[in-house]
């Protein structure tokens, strides 16, 4: 019987213990945060130590994986490229989505806003706690910081644009070489095979991780906080819930004509690892592995996927653009067509330069209030709510990163739409941009 019941239980997909993992997290976190009294073992023992570490020690083995996998995947994707024009119409036609559905989420969340008014009826006297989290980035600045000035840094500060360059150049280099580095490029493959085979060891521990993740979150979630800004969190779950089930289906259908139901069936357990790390960053490894498995080349989504986690944030856009409409209501200010036009404008410099600190969302929205004169004062008010929002726009973040890479796949001939229907099995070697 023993034997029948751990058959059973190895059957389980990785994805299905992921989503067990999060609901057991999110029973046993209410649980201690109703109805557990004792503050040592809650906030010492649980809280700040074996939840903290259980989730913290994973989330790092995920962005450990990081840079070496996004690295090793360009450069082995690139220099297997036969025409290598083909990676310039990759990266143009993937920012070109990345820029139209971020403005798209602008729009929404304006509508939304529009319509709710979250921000009429608070009162900013209130306010108690402000962000000290501050960004001064200008465009240049996010230009320059693209270029590494020591590439070595760049690989050991994980920044992921500069990772991406560099794994492109060389790549190029290689291809231009062409026999005369066979060593190099037998190197890289070598490595790149290593840090697949060490995501799958990494990814074992996911649904613990996600549940000391998740019991963490709502161990300390505070309500009262939750029920002050019930209309600004219900006008940003709505905004990220048109965009993650009427946009996304919507753009997938046009350019592709696959089954979106299909695509959130096998990309959900994806979607709950985003939003119990509440990291794209730590998603990519995950995401680059589902994407191959539902047919999508790694040649591709070894570029488009860290792309999207450094400059495709629709999530977190959509609660910056709730937050600005949220802030001019609670001022009574009348934002002109010049201070909107501002706003997007500022909105989608600020999105791409989201930095990778608690309040992340937060930090980026002092650019965006500077520059049509709110007080940043407001985004105290915001503190509190900021987590659990995080934890769902990140889920939309990375499966709007997906969707667009899918598009560009199938755009490029690199989707293979019989795997996506279950008709054959992936190949899981990389193959070259027809």
């Amino acid at each position: 019987m023993n034997d029948g019941i751990l058959n059973r239980l190895k059957k389980i997909s990785l994805g299905n213990w992921i989503l067990i993992g999060m609901i057991l997290g999110v029973i046993v976190g209410l649980f201690l945060n109703l109805f557990v009294e004792n503050n040592f073992i809650e906030d010492v023992i649980l809280m700040d130590n074996v939840f903290y570490l259980g989730g913290n020690i994973f989330i790092r083995l995920m962005k450990m994986l990081v840079v070496p996998l996004v690295f090793c995947s360009l450069v082995v994707g690139v220099s297997s490229i036969s025409d290598i024009h083909k990676i310039f119409t990759v990266g143009g036609r993937i920012i070109i989505l990345y820029l139209a559905t971020s403005l798209i989420g602008i729009f929404i969340a304006f509508a939304l806003s529009s319509v709710i008014k979250p921000g009429v009826g608070i009162n900013i006297a209130a306010i108690s706690q402000t962000s000290n989290v501050t960004l001064n980035q200008t465009m240049t600045d996010l230009v320059l910081n693209i270029i590494p000035e020591n590439p070595l840094n760049a690989l050991a500060s994980s920044e992921i644009l500069p990772v991406i360059i560099l794994g492109v150049i060389m790549g190029f280099i290689l291809v231009k070489l062409g026999h005369q580095t066979p060593t190099l490029n037998n190197l890289f493959k070598e490595l790149n095979k290593i840090m697949i085979v060490m995501t799958g060891i990494v990814l074992k521990f996911a649904p613990f991780g996600v549940f000391c993740l998740m019991a963490r979150t709502f161990g300390t979630l505070g309500f009262e906080s939750i029920f002050t800004l019930a209309k600004f969190i219900c006008c940003v779950l709505l905004g990220l819930i048109i965009q993650l089930f009427v946009v996304y289906p919507f753009i997938l259908v046009i350019f592709t004509r696959v089954n979106p139901l299909r695509f959130y069936r096998k990309f959900m357990s994806v979607m709950f690892f985003a939003f119990s790390t509440l990291s794209s960053n730590a998603t990519i490894p995950l995401n680059m592995n589902k994407l191959e498995d539902i047919g999508v080349s790694r040649l591709v989504s070894s570029f488009t996927v860290p792309l999207g986690a450094t400059i495709n944030k629709n999530g977190t856009i959509i609660m910056q653009s709730v937050a600005v409409i949220f802030a001019a209501q609670c001022c009574g200010m009348d934002l002109g067509t010049s201070a909107l036009i501002t706003i997007i404008f500022t909105l989608i410099i600020a999105s791409t330069s989201t930095p990778s600190v608690p309040f992340s969302g937060l930090a980026t929205l002092t650019l965006v209030f500077t520059s049509v004169g709110l007080p940043v004062e407001i985004i105290g008010l915001l503190v509190g709510i900021d987590h659990i929002l995080d934890s769902f726009r990140t889920a939309v973040n990375v499966a709007g990163d997906a969707i667009c890479t899918i598009i560009v796949a199938f755009k490029n001939k690199s989707f293979d739409a019989d795997v996506f229907n279950n008709k054959k099995e992936p190949d899981k070697s990389l193959q070259d941009m027809e």
